[in-house]
């Protein structure tokens, strides 16, 4: 689990391709501090599992497996050897939840639209793919490349953020321009609201044995 804090903005250093897979190396030192075999680490949203780490002539580099699902559909099939990620650690158990809940399992790829500069942030508008748009509320949360941002306002097929100097330094929406794929994660508690009143639409369940005595059961 993640909070869409990015901690660092790192880079692909190699991408080899598996055929069915490929595989990444990612330059983070601040993330591969102390990672080993088998740990996650978000990358530009998705949680990836660490296969090695090694330390490369810039610091701490990772690499990991893509699968070929998870290349179709997020922006991932899309990085070359240069390319910027967001980058973050899972949550520690008992550590600040920065940001809100993000699972690293992307829900759909939306587009850069328009990006509307002011004197002190940045406006960006996204598009959203078909069937997301019901998950995206004003002010509600939606993490974008892995950054948790809240939703200035909602169309059915797009919306807006808001994005302070940092989020421009620190991520890769400080340079992404229109026509640049982004991995969106919408607030997985919207999806378990809506399947349990889809589920109480279709009515109760069939009553099965009850344990306990008669006025129990009536009561």
């Amino acid at each position: 689990m993640f909070t869409g804090i990015v901690e660092e903005l790192g880079e692909i250093v190699a991408v080899e391709n598996l055929g069915d897979a490929s595989r990444f190396l990612v330059r983070g030192p601040v993330v591969t501090d102390g990672a080993k075999h088998g740990d996650s680490i978000a990358v530009n949203g998705v949680c990836l599992t660490v296969v090695d780490r090694q330390e490369g002539p810039a610091g701490g580099e990772f690499s990991a497996d893509v699968m070929a699902e998870t290349l179709n559909r997020s922006s991932l099939g899309a990085l070359t050897v240069g390319s910027r990620v967001n980058l973050e650690r899972p949550m520690a158990l008992g550590g600040r939840l920065g940001g809100h809940l993000v699972q690293g399992h992307v829900d759909g790829t939306g587009t850069i639209v328009e990006r509307t500069p002011s004197e002190h942030w940045e406006i960006v508008r996204i598009s959203l793919p078909a069937g997301l748009g019901r998950y995206v509320v004003e002010k509600g949360s939606i993490t974008v490349d892995g950054i948790s941002l809240t939703v200035v306002d909602a169309d059915p097929d797009s919306f807006t953020v808001s994005l302070i100097p940092t989020t421009l330094a620190l991520t890769t929406l400080g340079v992404k321009q229109p026509g640049d794929p982004v991995n969106l994660e919408v607030d997985v508690v919207a999806k378990y609201v809506e399947r349990m009143l889809g589920d109480r639409a279709q009515g109760p369940a069939a009553p099965g044995p009850t344990s306990g005595t008669a006025e129990e059961a009536v009561s």
